[in-house]
């Protein structure tokens, strides 16, 4: 786990655009299926089971107009806060998975040795 020092360095070398960019890159393709990844957290997590659903329905009807929209705005707010932190939550875990991957194929037997060739020994 890095500590707060490594942290806020590694945010800050992800505000440099080039980087940043290629992050966006890797994530606009894996879109589809991180998609799903996160569909099923946030449901796992009770974000829109029935709380969910009480909750926007008493936004959709406060009578008052002016306080509906306040009550909608803070719901959609909320559900950006929640899917944000599960979406950074879901990509920590996938780096972590493809870091764990890299490494398993890294120390398999044989990686760095000589093949083997179908020409038999002299």
């Amino acid at each position: 786990m890095p500590d707060d020092a490594e942290l806020e360095a590694a945010i800050e070398r992800l505000m440099e655009a080039e980087r940043f960019a290629a992050a966006e890159r890797i994530v606009a393709q894996a879109a589809p299926q991180l998609q799903k990844v996160l569909a099923a957290a946030l449901a796992e997590g009770g974000w829109f089971g029935e709380p969910h659903e009480a909750e926007t329905l008493r936004a959709a009807t406060v009578p008052d107009p002016d306080e509906r929209i306040a009550a909608v705005r803070a719901l959609l707010a909320e559900e950006a806060r929640m899917g944000m932190m599960v979406g950074v939550a879901v990509g920590w875990a996938l780096n972590e998975e493809l870091r764990q991957a890299s490494a398993e194929r890294d120390d398999a037997p044989g990686r760095d040795e000589p093949r083997p060739t179908d020409q038999p020994d002299p």
